[in-house]
């Protein structure tokens, strides 16, 4: 069984930091097309999202349901959407749990739903998202749709991680 596992905020919404408000979620233009792209070939879907406000106590593991919520009402994809989610509330220098770049939520799943590790896809827009993909052994790809472009990565180059415009483009590139 073959999987994408989603960075959420410069991914698939825009990234504002720390947001805990639902009115606040904008989807990045394309991603509701490329998900259905990925879902009708046959990917099972997880959003993997670093919500280091939640332990900084900006704010609360409910307001981060609430936007991922809203999210996927805009998304119009129908819910549950994800086969799995995980929030990693850590904040830097707390012990990490699921944090990323730990790959601990990726191969809990791939066990779990009994994924092909080879096909399946880590994508996002920072280091520790290409981080918590190469921890995990599965294929990784980085979208320059968040805050700062990953191209200038070290990962990049040393792992020859594909660089694409945004989720769509990355969606568009899945083999039929």
């Amino acid at each position: 069984m073959k999987a994408l596992f989603l960075d959420r905020d410069g991914t698939l919404i825009v990234d504002k930091v720390y947001l805990a408000d639902p009115a606040g979620v904008e989807i990045i233009p394309g991603v509701a097309d490329g998900l259905r792209r990925a879902r009708d070939l046959g990917y099972k879907l997880f959003l993997f999202t670093n919500q280091s406000g939640i332990g900084r106590g900006y704010h609360t593991l409910d307001d981060t349901l609430r936007v991922n919520a809203r999210m996927e009402d805009l998304l119009g994809l129908g819910s549950p959407l994800f086969a799995g989610v995980c929030i990693a509330p850590e904040a830097p220098g707390q012990p990490v749990v699921y944090r990323k770049p730990s790959p601990r939520f990726i191969l809990e799943k791939i066990e779990q739903h009994r994924l092909d590790p080879a096909q399946t896809w880590m994508v996002g827009d920072s280091a520790a998202d290409l981080g918590a993909g190469l921890g995990a052994q599965v294929n990784v790809a980085a979208v320059r749709s968040g805050k700062l472009d990953p191209a200038a990565l070290p990962e990049i180059a040393a792992h020859r991680i594909p660089v694409f415009e945004d989720f769509a483009a990355f969606a568009a590139s899945l083999p039929a």
